[in-house]
């Protein structure tokens, strides 16, 4: 592999100590001998799947929910795979790449012989068809969109070769390929319409494909025969164990867990504190993996009237006290919020001081914005109470125990919070519209650059920041191949952020599943999601 990665390599060592500290697992499947009894692997079966919800789309390149992005990642290949353990990006559909010395131009030397699920081969141009076409997916595509801004052209150099040129120097893009949001599709698919994509499935050249979608139900996947192109991290060569794969969505925690305990599946998301002592031990093995990326948190319309006064951001950061929320909403090992990136992410800084729970703090900035405390404990100025609406979505069993906390804990300030619960598949236009004051969610990826696409006024920017020195920032870490650099320039980035409340975070979102002890090797990816390719019942 020809990489050019000399600004890559550094900055991914303290990554694999990060994530040695934030992976726990409790008698993993994939530390089973393989070459044993039992333990020997062995194809066929089917994998029952138990999810919290669906998000309305099965477009690999649209999804941005964990809980969907589950199932659709299986049918779609990368350009690259990133280990988990060490953050090194390593081949996939790719065999090996260059990129020239200022990071500007990325180019791919393809595997031949990979077909997509309809017979089509995959070829340069097709790769050229899906990055020319992540501009048009509209709301649902921003995190593809982000990876992609700045790109100047893609060219088909020949059949096997895919060149990516930027406007200005992108040290992010190499990890971006190896993410679900740029998996490579069929060139018919990319032809469709977003919502085509979403509503009917793509052609991918994954290990499985879809066979049926049915909204807020199911989610049904069949092996691909005559698969051979595998990541280079997969164990297995050539096609996956698994016949089939059933994803069943289960809104309930609870109902998840009895399902699992019953044998009616064979595994299940978002495990409940509540059903944590149930399925420990037994003939269930839970796994938990930290988040790398943005931290859980509120997201801040910083356009809306009553917040775009810092000192009201800056109190609402200090009355939140988040290892309360941390040690009695979520899942055992998860940790509160130390900056707005979580600790398992490359270039990481410790600010916790910055986010030390201080009601006494947040009393006196409102004070100092002249927000006065009423008969009923909550602040008014000039006739106005300081109400606020948290805008949330039901894809998580913790998110609304979770907001009803952090109501408490402001109104103990003097801040009224409404809580708006809305549809999950109303999550892309609720941010591209702008009809919130805090939404809470979290964006999960390996690469510190998930600050840029969620928080730069040149992008998306669905916050509503203001044009500042904070965008200036953001460009240049994603500009400079010098490692050093970056990681000063991500310190900043995440200071800028905590330090004038742009965002509030809260928790660092741990994904736990629990799995009976009949499936093997369901393995975390570097975004602590799932590959099911070297996964086997017996």
């Amino acid at each position: 592999m020809n990489a050019l990665p000399a600004f890559r390599a550094p900055r991914w060592a303290p990554l694999a100590a990060l994530l040695t500290t934030g992976v726990l697992l409790t008698a993993c499947g994939s530390g089973d001998d393989p070459g044993s009894g039992s333990n020997r692997p062995k194809s066929g079966g089917t994998l029952t799947f138990a999810v919290g919800s669906d998000v309305g789309c099965v477009d690999p390149q649209q999804v941005g929910s964990n809980e969907s992005i589950y199932s659709v990642r299986q049918t779609v290949d990368s350009l690259t795979d990133q280990d988990p353990s060490t953050g090194k990006i390593v081949p996939w559909l790719a065999r090996s790449w260059d990129i020239n010395a200022d990071a500007t131009e990325f180019t791919f030397h393809l595997r031949s012989g990979v077909t997509f699920s309809d017979g089509s081969q995959l070829t340069a141009q097709v790769v050229k068809d899906n990055f020319d076409a992540v501009p048009k997916l509209g709301a649902l595509g921003v995190l593809a969109q982000g990876y992609l801004s700045g790109v100047k052209s893609t060219t088909a150099v020949d059949p096997l070769t895919v060149k990516v040129t930027f406007k200005e120097p992108n040290a992010q893009f190499l990890q971006a390929t190896s993410t679900h949001s740029l998996g490579i599709e069929s060139s018919p698919s990319v032809k469709k319409t977003p919502q085509q994509k979403c509503s009917d499935g793509v052609i991918g050249s994954g290990p499985f494909v879809l066979r049926q979608y049915v909204q807020n139900q199911s989610i049904t996947l069949a092996k691909r025969t005559g698969y051979d192109w595998g990541s280079s991290l997969w164990s297995k060569k050539g096609e996956a164990y698994l016949d089939k794969l059933v994803f069943k969505v289960i809104p309930e925690a609870g109902v998840r867990a009895g399902s699992l305990q019953s044998g009616q599946v064979d595994a299940i998301s978002s495990v409940g504190k509540a059903n944590e002592a149930a399925l420990g031990g037994g003939q269930v093995t839970l796994l938990r993996r930290a988040n790398p990326g943005v931290a859980f948190g509120l997201g801040v319309n910083n356009s809306r009237p009553l917040l775009k006064d810092v000192k009201v951001r800056q109190a609402i950061l200090a009355a939140i006290d988040r290892k309360q929320i941390a040690d009695t909403v979520f899942p055992t090992g998860t940790q509160p919020a130390t900056s707005v990136l979580a600790h398992t992410t490359p270039d990481y800084t410790d600010l916790s001081s910055d986010l030390a729970f201080d009601a006494a703090k947040a009393k006196s900035l409102l004070e100092a914005a002249g927000w006065k405390a009423g008969s009923d404990g909550i602040r008014a100025k000039d006739g106005k109470r300081l109400s606020l609406t948290i805008s949330w979505f039901p894809n998580a069993a913790t998110n609304q125990p979770a907001l009803e906390l952090v109501q408490q804990q402001l109104k103990a300030v003097g801040i009224d919070v409404v809580l708006k619960q809305r549809q999950v598949s109303q999550f892309a236009t609720t941010l591209q519209g702008g009809d919130f004051d805090l939404v809470w969610s979290n964006v999960t990826r390996s690469d510190p650059d998930i600050l840029r696409t969620s928080f730069s006024s040149r992008l998306a920017n669905f916050y509503r920041l203001p044009a500042t020195s904070l965008d200036t920032a953001l460009s240049g870490q994603a500009a400079t191949t010098d490692t050093a650099k970056r990681e000063q320039l991500v310190d900043e980035v995440q200071k800028l952020i905590v330090q004038n409340a742009y965002n509030v975070p809260v928790v660092e979102l741990q994904t736990q599943l629990a799995v009976s002890k009949k499936v093997h090797s369901l393995d975390f990816d570097s975004g602590s999601r799932i590959q099911l390719h070297d996964t086997w019942i017996g």
